[in-house]
């Protein structure tokens, strides 16, 4: 139900390019490096909006999912410029809303809209605003699983000791000496 964004025409298009775009744009950006996060975020934004259909009888909810993202890369990018068909320039922070004022002048559900602005402001505000404000805390954590599963491994650093006396920098098979005991063998020879 995130992926329909109806019948072929222009605000198929239209969705389809917004996702496109930001989620884009939230992967290379604030989500570098952090596949899992990412994924959670879909996760959250997928089971919230699909428990708040429920109640509002919404069955299709790409555009709601699509503007959830332009939410979340909106306020994370708050100070962006935007233009938005060469007619209002703008801040990103207020891009959800523009796109909210553009559904009304389609004669859009802004039902949907609402939703994803909704959803949207829920994860940007447990994950980014909650954590940084005085005894605040992280209440969305990724499982450990989904960071297994899609995040690099920690790269491991690895130490060479160019100061042993033996090739390949470690003696195998003895214990790992202290640099005070190396100085100190080091000194009696």
């Amino acid at each position: 139900n995130f992926t329909f964004f109806g019948t072929i025409g222009f605000n198929f298009i239209f969705n389809m390019i917004f996702t496109y775009r930001y989620c884009r744009m939230l992967e290379e950006g604030s989500f570098r490096g952090r596949t899992a996060d990412f994924i959670m975020m879909f996760l959250f934004g997928g089971i919230f909006m699909t428990i708040i259909a429920c109640f509002v009888n919404l069955v299709f909810l790409g555009q709601a999912f699509t503007i959830m993202l332009v939410y979340v890369w909106s306020k994370r990018n708050r100070n962006v410029r935007m233009n938005f068909f060469g007619m209002l320039n703008f801040n990103a922070d207020y891009l959800p809303w523009v796109l909210f004022g553009f559904s009304l002048l389609l004669d859009n559900s802004v039902l949907v809209d609402l939703m994803g602005i909704t959803v949207g402001h829920i994860y940007y505000y447990l994950e980014d605003v909650l954590p940084r404000i005085q005894g605040g805390m992280k209440v969305i954590r990724t499982p450990r699983l989904l960071k297994l599963l899609f995040d690099e491994p920690d790269e491991v650093a690895y130490v060479t000791d160019d100061t042993a006396p033996h090739p390949g920098g470690y003696n195998w098979g003895e214990a790992p000496q202290q640099p005070q005991q190396r100085q100190d063998e080091e000194e009696e020879e």
